[in-house]
């Protein structure tokens, strides 16, 4: 599976990869916009973590679940592509 971002991608990272992302970040990482991934939180085909009262992460297996996962086309706003 490929690695969703590296030390390189962000120097403050350090040595070890990234656990969470921004709802903002995981939202680039997928290729959709930010509505739609604060609506995948809100309805919890995107799990989040709320800290305080404001910020949202999203933790980096989630996404790698959600990129790996054959039943993708479920979570809302995603269609499956069938080539011909």
């Amino acid at each position: 599976m490929t690695t969703l971002t590296t030390s390189q991608d962000h120097p403050h990272a350090g040595a070890s990869e990234r656990l969470t992302y921004s709802v903002e970040e995981a939202a680039q990482l997928l290729g959709i916009g930010r509505g739609l991934a604060y609506e995948m939180v809100r309805d919890g085909s995107l799990p989040g973590l709320r800290l305080g009262q404001r910020r949202i992460l999203v933790p980096r297996g989630a996404l790698e679940a959600l990129l790996g996962s054959s039943s993708m086309a479920s979570a809302p706003g995603v269609q499956s592509a069938q080539c011909r």
